[in-house]
C-alpha cells in the first residue's frame, strides 16, 4: 500500500500539468516502466529527429522543403509528437526542427504510439488517427491489467490485437512522382508474423513495476540500426556444395524485403578457410538504386528504380561461386549492410561518420567440409 501510494504521488507530480504537450512525455512512463523505457530511450523511434540521427539530418538538410520551403514534412513520422505538427504538415506554413523545442526531442513518443486509435490508408501514405483521450493508452496485454495513472484499452483496438499498429509510417511512401521509396506490405497482409511479433519479440522482464510479468514486447524496435540480430531467425543461410562449385542459399522468410530504404546496400561476405590460410571471394552485393534520367537521385526527385537486386520478401537467393571446396575446407559467411550506400557518402557529407560508414554484421555462420 505505501508503495502505491509513492507512485500515486509521483504520477500526480509528473501528469497534473501538461503545458504545451499534446502528449505525456516519455520520461514520465520512466517510473513505471523502466526497462520498457530504458529499450526505448535508445532506440530510433526516440531518436529519430536530425539532430540525433545524423543521417536523417544529412537528407533533410538538401531536401527542398527544408532549402525553399522551411516545413518540416518529415515530422509527421519522425516527430509526430511536436507541437506545430499540424504546421509542418499544411501547405503553406513553416515549421523547422527545433533542438529546443522540447516537443520536437518527444520523437515518436511512448504516448504518441499509444494513442494511435486507427489508420488511415492512403495512396501517397498512410496516417495515423490519434484518440484526442489523453490518458487513454492503448496495448495489445492482458484486459485485466490496470494502472492508477491512466486507462488502459486492450480489446478495443484491431491495430494493436493484430500487431500491425506501425503500419501508419511503416507500410508505404509515395513521392511527387508516385515513385514507392520504401514499402513493407502495403495491402497488410501478414498472417502469423507482424510488425510486433518481428521487430518488438517478447524479452525476459517485468513490463511495469507495479505488476510483475515475466516478459515483455521489446520497445527497443529491432530493425537495421539497432538490435537486428533479433531479426536473424527469419532469414536462414545454407550451403549447397557441388563438383565444382558451391552456393549460398539465402532464405528471407521475412514478410518484406531484407532491406527497405534505397539508400541502404547490403553485402554478403564469402571467404574459404583452407589450411589456416583466408581464401576471401567476391562479395555479393544487394541493392536498390532509385534516380532520375538514368542517374541516382534524391528521394524527392527519383522517378523511376535504376536497379533492383535487394532480396525480397519470402524470396530464397542462390548465390553461386566458381570455387571447389575439398575435404576440410570452412566456408564463413557474413551477411550485414551499411546504412548508407558507400557510393552515396561524400555527396551527403556523411564520409566521416560512423552511423553511415559502419558495416553492420546481421549474421555469420561457418560452414565446414
Amino acid at each position: 500500500m505505501k508503495k502505491l501510494s509513492l507512485f500515486l504521488l509521483l504520477a500526480f507530480s509528473l501528469f497534473a500539468n501538461d503545458g504545451v504537450y499534446e502528449f505525456a512525455q516519455s520520461k514520465e512512463c520512466q517510473a513505471c516502466h523502466p526497462q520498457i523505457y530504458s529499450e526505448y530511450y535508445g532506440s530510433m523511434h526516440a531518436n529519430s529527429t536530425p539532430d540525433k540521427d545524423v543521417i536523417h539530418k544529412a537528407v533533410w538538410d538538401r531536401h527542398p522543403h527544408n532549402t525553399k520551403l522551411e516545413q518540416y514534412s518529415c515530422g509527421k513520422c519522425h516527430s509526430p509528437a511536436a507541437n506545430d505538427l499540424d504546421k509542418m504538415l499544411t501547405d503553406g506554413q513553416k515549421a523547422m526542427p527545433d533542438a529546443k523545442n522540447q516537443t520536437h526531442q518527444e520523437a515518436v513518443s511512448c504516448a504518441y504510439c499509444h494513442r494511435i486509435e486507427n489508420i488511415e490508408k492512403h495512396k501517397q501514405s498512410n496516417t495515423n488517427a490519434i484518440s484526442k483521450t489523453k490518458k487513454e493508452y492503448y496495448g495489445s496485454g492482458r484486459s485485466s491489467l490496470d494502472s492508477p495513472y491512466h486507462k488502459i484499452i486492450t480489446k478495443e483496438n484491431e491495430h494493436f490485437a493484430d500487431g500491425n499498429v506501425c503500419i501508419g509510417c511503416h507500410s508505404h511512401n509515395l513521392n511527387q512522382h508516385n515513385l514507392n521509396l520504401c514499402s513493407t506490405n502495403v495491402n497488410n497482409e501478414m498472417n502469423e508474423a507482424n510488425c510486433v511479433s518481428c521487430h518488438m519479440p517478447k524479452v525476459e522482464g517485468s513490463f511495469s513495476s507495479i505488476i510483475e510479468t515475466k516478459t515483455h514486447s521489446f520497445h527497443g524496435f529491432a530493425g537495421a540500426h539497432n538490435n537486428s540480430e533479433m531479426l536473424g531467425k527469419y532469414v536462414d543461410i545454407f550451403i549447397l556444395k557441388n563438383i565444382d562449385h558451391f552456393i549460398v542459399n539465402i532464405d528471407n522468410r521475412s514478410s518484406h524485403a531484407l532491406l527497405l530504404h534505397p539508400m541502404r546496400l547490403a553485402v554478403l561476405k564469402i571467404s574459404v578457410v583452407r589450411d589456416k590460410k583466408n581464401i576471401e571471394l567476391e562479395k555479393e552485393v544487394f541493392v536498390r538504386v532509385i534516380g532520375k534520367e538514368g542517374k541516382p537521385a534524391m528521394p524527392w526527385a527519383a522517378d523511376t528504380t535504376l536497379k533492383d537486386t535487394m532480396i525480397q520478401a519470402n524470396e530464397k537467393r542462390a548465390v553461386k561461386r566458381e570455387f571447389k571446396l575439398e575435404k576440410g575446407d570452412r566456408v564463413d559467411v557474413v551477411l550485414g549492410w551499411y546504412l548508407v550506400n558507400p557510393q552515396a557518402l561524400e555527396s551527403l557529407g556523411l564520409q566521416n561518420e560512423k552511423a553511415a560508414t559502419e558495416f553492420r554484421v546481421f549474421k555469420k555462420q561457418s560452414f565446414s567440409f
